[in-house]
């Protein structure tokens, strides 16, 4: 039994750059299509005002520690007052008020020399992953705000396929299950796995997504088209091959032959199969052992006689064949 899936690939691991805080953009060189490596430096912000803050924080920093300083010297001498007996309790309590708020201005000055350093390197812009430049999205000596994106990078080591499917066909897909994918521009269908199925319907076209797991090959890139079926289990089941069904009706039908003549029969189609590698569908409404033409014999009117033959000399397998005799009866393999 299988499920049909298509959509396009996506890159496992993508990351967007961007800038953290606002100003000119420079040192950026990277293009679409080149390598950067995790950590790597790939462009930087105008870091005078940021360097400025730095500088401006540590020297408040700094006279918020002599404050302390000055505080916890005052507050020893009026303990050595008070035992000697030359000033009241009160003032030393006062004194100790004084560090308290001197240590806790201190702390704040500390912190915002933190944030400070932390906005200087935030004018750096690092590659979060190792990959290729996917989109470059702002140019040197722009000025940048906070959050504009700068690059996009993708990592092209693990793809997966996003595909929506219905809810019907969702039942017997698990976690797991291998399948058949056929990329876009790839001559070999290559061997997925399941590996999500988001819990929830899509809004709008109800249909449920399911995530593949493609493997990685030479020349594969995010946004190529991708179908496949996903293998959800063996039956024993009538069925006929997928070509034979025809939807050029509103429902659709097989052609079948019965008594010599051809019949249109419409089918309650259920689940998509393979058997010995031919695409099937599963039918409910024909006896076994119903004669049903292919897809090689085209459009046949209803009620056409027709006696099955051989293909002739040089037709191709399965190709429609013998003579024609208008209005009687119609040859075909």
């Amino acid at each position: 039994q299988m499920v049909a899936v298509s959509g396009s690939l996506q890159a496992i691991q993508t990351a967007t750059v961007k800038a953290r805080i606002a100003g000119e953009l420079q040192g950026l060189t990277k293009r679409e299509g080149d390598t950067v490596v995790e950590g790597e430096v790939l462009a930087r912000i105008d870091s005078t005002e940021a360097e400025a803050r730095v500088r401006q924080a540590a020297r408040q920093a700094d006279a918020a520690q002599t404050q302390v300083d000055i505080a916890r010297r005052a507050l020893d001498n009026n303990q050595a007052l008070v035992r000697q007996g030359f000033i009241s309790a009160t003032a030393l309590e006062t004194s100790t008020a004084n560090l308290r708020s001197a240590e806790a201005t201190h702390q704040a000055a500390m912190a915002a020399l933190d944030i400070a350093r932390k906005g200087l390197a935030d004018t750096t812009l690092r590659s979060p992953l190792t990959g290729q430049v996917a989109a470059r999205l702002a140019q040197n000596g722009e000025r940048v705000g906070v959050d504009v994106r700068i690059l996009d990078v993708v990592d092209l080591s693990s793809f997966e396929l996003a595909a929506a499917i219905a809810p019907a066909d969702a039942v017997a897909v698990r976690v797991g299950q291998p399948a058949s994918v056929q990329v876009e521009g790839l001559g070999e269908p290559l061997q997925g796995v399941v590996l999500r199925i988001n819990p929830s319907v899509q809004a709008g076209s109800r249909s449920v997504l399911v995530y593949l797991r493609v493997p990685a090959q030479p020349g594969m890139r995010q946004g190529l088209f991708a179908q496949g079926n996903i293998s959800t289990g063996q039956f024993t089941a009538l069925a006929v091959p997928l070509s034979a069904v025809r939807n050029d009706k509103p429902e659709p039908y097989v052609q079948v032959l019965q008594d010599g003549k051809v019949q249109h029969v419409t089918l309650q189609a259920g689940p998509l199969g393979v058997l010995n590698g031919e695409p099937m569908r599963v039918v409910e409404g024909l006896p076994a052992g119903t004669v049903v033409l292919r897809a090689q014999a085209g459009l046949i009117r209803e009620g056409t006689a027709v006696r099955a033959g051989t293909a002739e000399a040089g037709a191709p397998p399965g190709a429609p064949g013998g003579v024609h005799a208008p209005g009687t009866t119609t040859n075909v393999n």
